[in-house]
């Protein structure tokens, strides 16, 4: 079965197609940016990188959602919850962990189906 490489560098990808199943790197907005406008940011990567392998957010299986600071939680699912499939909504965790850089708040990891 092969194997598919999307926005590679030294150290990662952005994407990995492996058969029928996508796994997206953790995406991440822009630092400094408000929790609701850094989640925005990371839903559009996930709509633009599923679209590049051929699938949708009505394919994900799966999210893992990292925030730095749990007090988030309500803005970032303001932005989440009108944007997830409701028809198809994935199995979904939200934690909070230091995330990369200070200026992150919020980092979404995806598993999804082509």
């Amino acid at each position: 079965m092969s194997i598919r490489r999307i926005e590679s560098n030294a150290r990662m990808s952005q994407a990995v197609v492996h058969g029928d199943t996508v796994y997206l790197a953790g995406q991440v907005g822009t630092p400094g940016d408000s929790v609701a406008e850094q989640t925005a940011t990371v839903l559009a990567n996930i709509d633009r990188l599923l679209a590049e392998v051929g699938s949708h957010k009505s394919k994900i299986l799966s999210a893992t959602i990292w925030l730095a600071d749990m007090t988030d939680f309500s803005a970032m699912n303001a932005v989440w919850d009108p944007w997830v499939d409701p028809a198809n909504p994935p199995a979904r965790a939200c934690g909070e962990a230091k995330l990369a850089a200070p200026g992150y708040r919020v980092e979404v990891i995806i598993v999804a189906a082509r």
